[in-house]
């Protein structure tokens, strides 16, 4: 059993503490982590399912959903797995390879999520000031090419990180006390002069983030023009409620990511265990919640989804 020998003094590897102060009742916390996890994973492939099955719902809209569902998979499959290894068998040990991987294929999943977003607050534009010309403007073609544009840019603004971190030396002490390579954790590893990648992970974080609320603020402030322009407040209501899934989807993925981000560089006198629970719920709630709130408000997608769900819950009839 290496991995349980495994020391900070092994050139090739870094130790993940887990959550610090908290080792006791890791157990415990996986139960939480674990069942959000699950219920993420099943949720999100449900919408991927019923959204491949059903020919009426290869839509732009749902086409959206599709990419979301696929980043939140792959967000949460990106640290959670890793986590669980830590509580339930203590196998701390990564490479550094694999932690740089780890942080890499995260942070870029981070920024395609975000994309996605942006992408989704342009489709309820469209389809609000400019119904008539929805069907030509957004295909499902031109839909995906944007979902390329998404992923070509992530891969492109995160790559550096691990390129500039693999050049640097790293200190004797190589424990992470962090349940996931995360960007700030991983750089404070180095002894060398760090001052380009702290630098650059800042900028890249706010450019990024910075950049994709304003566009979607700009979408959402011509909806609200084109809203008022109607003089029906039953049109009024019904345009705002095709957007409500939305809204709720960002505030779920943009204020945590922005929380996360802040403390970890700016607060000292946050407590380590409470900063790093809140960083992997992160990585869990959005995913779990992503689903039902789509389900819950769009209705062509929950009444595909309760006749699967039906199927696969009536009894085999011998």
């Amino acid at each position: 059993m290496a991995a349980f020998n495994m020391t900070p003094s092994d050139p090739s590897t870094f130790i993940l503490t887990g959550i610090p102060g908290l080792e006791p009742a890791h157990v415990w916390i996986s139960i939480p982590f674990s069942t959000f996890y699950t219920i993420g994973l099943l949720g999100n492939v449900m919408v991927l399912f019923v959204v491949g099955k059903e020919q009426t719902l290869h839509k732009p809209m749902y086409l959206l959903l599709c990419m979301l569902a696929l980043t939140d998979i792959s967000t949460s499959t990106s640290v959670i797995p890793k986590a669980l290894c830590i509580f339930w068998f203590n196998l701390k040990g990564i490479t550094v390879g694999g932690c740089l991987t780890q942080m890499f294929f995260l942070h870029a999943v981070s920024v395609m999520h975000s994309a996605v977003l942006v992408t989704m607050a342009f489709d309820r534009y469209v389809a609000i000031c400019s119904p008539l010309r929805y069907a030509t403007i957004l295909t499902n073609e031109r839909i995906a090419k944007l979902g390329l544009v998404g992923l070509i840019r992530a891969v492109l603004i995160i790559l550096p990180l691990p390129l500039l971190l693999i050049r640097q030396p790293f200190c004797a002490n190589r424990i992470i006390p962090h349940t996931y390579c995360e960007h700030i954790a991983v750089v404070k590893m180095s002894c060398g002069n760090i001052t380009v990648n702290r630098t650059y992970g800042l900028v890249m974080a706010f450019v990024v983030i910075g950049l994709d609320l304003t566009l979607i603020a700009l979408s959402y402030g011509l909806i609200i023009r084109a809203v008022l322009r109607i003089s029906s407040k039953k049109a009024h209501q019904k345009a705002l409620n095709t957007c409500t899934a939305h809204v709720c989807v960002m505030l779920t993925f943009y204020t945590p990511f922005l929380f996360s981000s802040l403390t970890h560089r700016f607060s000292q006198g946050f407590a380590p265990h409470s900063h790093i629970i809140l960083a992997n719920l992160f990585f869990l709630i959005p995913p779990m919640l992503n689903p039902i709130i789509y389900g819950v408000k769009t209705k062509e997608l929950r009444d595909k989804v309760g006749k699967y769900s039906s199927r696969i819950c009536l009894p085999v009839r011998h």
